[in-house]
């Protein structure tokens, strides 16, 4: 689950960085309307979508001008469909047309996200495998986008580098076996996920010897991930990964496997068409 704070803080900061590099010195086009002039607005889709980033949307009209108001007529992780009228809004004219872009790229690139999300997880509904994400997110959007995957239907993976181990190639030939890269973990961070990649069943069972909490299972066949599944029993949990996509993912889920990770949640999205009009 992604802290609250460090998600409120996350937002705040990353809608101030969006609105200075759009805004600049100064909105000159807004300034050919009167600044008295008030203004009503609505926002529609027109596409299908799953929503997400509503927060995002009202912290842009926050920091523009709290003045406007914003009311929605969805929550984030519903469905809607073209030609919805997604919120309302109402306040100074120039300040609704400042905040219009970045309101709708934050809401578009974020509903793009969740959107792909429920079409994978409604993939394998019949399963009880959890989708993960994984850190190949935009940088500087992660929380962003990593909040938009659970408005999905999908799950987190870890955040960073700080809040779980991913034991990997690299890190178990720098610590000379899975064992020690294990025991190491533990001594670091007790408490902390511990989670081992592994390429081959022989690393699997020294995954499961070294007592990892998690094993990821990269670009095992379908047969040797059935296999892992009855020699794992329940020791760990099982997390398929590497090159995933909407043509393999069902066959993978069926294979019994409690998670499958999959880069292209985040990395692989096509933002939704959204259109504000002034009343």
């Amino acid at each position: 689950m992604l802290p609250d704070e460090r998600l409120r803080q996350s937002r705040i900061e990353s809608v101030a960085l969006s609105l200075r590099e759009d805004i600049g010195d100064g909105d000159i086009t807004a300034r050919l309307i009167p600044a008295e002039t008030h203004a009503t607005g609505r926002v529609i889709t027109r596409e299908a979508a799953t929503i997400a980033g509503i927060e995002w949307v009202n912290e842009v009209f926050r920091q523009v001008d709290p003045r406007v108001s914003v009311n929605w007529q969805v929550t984030d992780g519903d469905q809607v469909v073209p030609d919805q009228t997604l919120f309302t809004l109402a306040g100074p004219a120039r300040s609704l047309l400042t905040g219009e872009r970045t309101a709708l790229n934050w809401l578009q690139t974020l509903s793009g996200v969740a959107t792909t999300c429920a079409s994978y997880a409604a993939r394998v509904a019949h399963t009880r495998v959890q989708l993960l994400d994984t850190r190949k997110t935009i940088p500087g959007l992660r929380m962003a986008e990593k909040y938009a995957v659970t408005c999905g239907g999908c799950f987190n993976h870890r955040i960073g580098l700080w809040d779980a181990f991913l034991i990997k190639e690299n890190h178990i030939a720098a610590c000379g076996s899975i064992a020690s890269a294990v025991a190491e973990a533990r001594r670091i961070a007790p408490g902390r996920p511990v989670e081992v990649e592994t390429e081959t069943l022989d690393e699997l069972d020294q995954a499961l010897a070294a007592g990892a909490d998690i094993i990821m299972l990269d670009e095992f066949t379908l047969a040797d991930l059935k296999t892992a599944v009855t020699v794992a029993a329940g020791q760990a949990r099982l997390e398929a990964s590497g090159g995933i996509n909407a043509q393999t993912l069902v066959p993978i889920a069926e294979t019994g496997v409690d998670f499958i990770s999959i880069g292209a949640l985040t990395k692989d999205i096509k933002a939704i068409d959204l259109s504000m009009r002034l009343d």
